[in-house]
């Protein structure tokens, strides 16, 4: 079977996975479910990651960030080779690598707007986003230098197709119903950064020490955000910086343990609200299986394995099913590129709100790859008008 490779960073900016798996082609045409082989995390580079950081912010230049899309596919391309190195794979053995790159800016779907798009009956595609309400965000690492620092096939930037048929693009899982369900680790992250320069919370350590704060608590419950109904994703602007830097500031007295317990608390209580809301009405439940880099986070685990148990609910890991949870955004992105390579459909529209199935992901060919180089020799330049020797 062949070899493919994941990348991820996610929301929580808190490191790249890399992941080397085997997969083929199922009796149905489909993906098989991957193998794991192997996997690794490396660390943002210190002269990197502040910088990326400003940026979710908007306070990098356009010039600046420029620098940092190419820096930032090096990175992605340093994790793959060591990766590579450490598996003892050759590039020209992995059939393609995906990743969905860093999400610097998301705009969800506007869905008012885009209903009185469609019924204006408007035929200007501009309009789509000046007016339409669609989607869209802006994501680095630059798949051109990845593809040509590690010598593999590259797919990236999953989501502007299913923005584009009015999709939200995320979560991108296949699922008949996939939706967001809060925070996640974003604020647990940026609140343990702020406080103590730490990048997260070893184990819930922290978090294991604090208390809960109520009124926090209720209002970190009361956010918009739970008023919208599936498909739904979760944006920056909803759980990011300036969010999590408002509460920091109405809450400076209280300690980072007792902030760090009641937002581990707060992701907990919003993936119990999200099954009991729109899960458990429609189907019968009896296991949820965890994954992520949450599942490290013993504390957030032990919350949400509470929470879940008073609903009769049994809470484990993917782990137990062959799928490393620490690892499981990688893989997701592994087989989507896969599939995006093969021509096969790779988005759900039931999921994301899009409008038709689709082929998410941008291509870019392993360098080795290149045809038609018989013919030409060293000494042959390419200059805007032929060939000249």
């Amino acid at each position: 079977m062949p070899y493919i490779v994941g990348l991820n960073s996610g929301s929580s900016f808190d490191g790249v996975d890399a992941v080397l798996c085997t997969i083929d082609i199922d009796q149905d045409g489909h993906p098989s479910r991957p193998k794991f082989v192997d996997a690794l995390t490396v660390d943002w580079p210190d002269e990197l990651r502040p910088l990326v950081i400003r940026a979710f912010d908007n306070q990098l230049s356009l010039f600046d960030m420029t620098r940092v899309n190419y820096a930032a596919g090096a990175v992605y391309a340093e994790a793959t080779n060591k990766l590579l190195a450490k598996a003892g794979v050759k590039p020209e053995e992995v059939e393609v690598l995906g990743y969905d790159g860093q999400t610097v800016y998301q705009e969800p779907p506007d869905r008012q707007k885009i209903a009185d798009y469609i019924s204006s009956g408007s035929k200007s595609l501009v309009d789509l986003w000046t007016k339409g309400g669609f989607p869209c965000g802006f994501f680095i690492v630059e798949s051109g230098v990845v593809a040509a620092l590690t010598d593999i096939t590259t797919v990236t930037q999953f989501l502007p197709v299913d923005h584009a048929l009015g999709g939200s693009g995320a979560p991108l899982v296949h699922k008949t119903m996939a939706f967001d369900t809060g925070p996640g680790n974003v604020m647990l992250d940026h609140v343990i950064r702020a406080r103590t320069g730490r990048s997260y919370d070893k184990d819930g350590e922290m978090a294991a020490r604090g208390q809960i704060i109520e009124p926090l608590l209720a209002e970190l419950q009361a956010h918009e955000f739970f008023q919208r109904k599936p498909p739904r994703s979760a944006w920056r602007l909803d759980f990011g910086s300036r969010y999590a830097d408002d509460i920091l500031e109405r809450y400076a007295s209280a300690s980072t343990e007792d902030l760090l317990a009641t937002l581990a608390m707060f992701t907990a209580t919003s993936i119990e609200r999200a099954l009991v809301d729109f899960i458990l009405p429609k189907t019968s439940v009896t296991k949820v299986v965890a994954s992520g880099g949450g599942t490290r986070n013993t504390t957030l685990m032990r919350f949400l394995t509470e929470r879940l148990a008073t609903h009769g609910l049994k809470t484990c890991v993917s782990d137990e099913f062959g799928m490393p949870a620490a690892y499981k955004e990688a893989i997701k992105f592994a087989t989507l590129a896969f599939a995006a390579k093969r021509g096969l459909a790779n988005n759900i529209p039931a999921a994301s709100g899009a409008s038709s199935f689709a082929i998410l992901g941008k291509l870019t060919l392993a360098p080795r790859l290149a045809r038609g180089t018989e013919n030409i020799t060293s000494n042959d330049l390419f200059i805007d008008d032929g060939w000249a020797g």
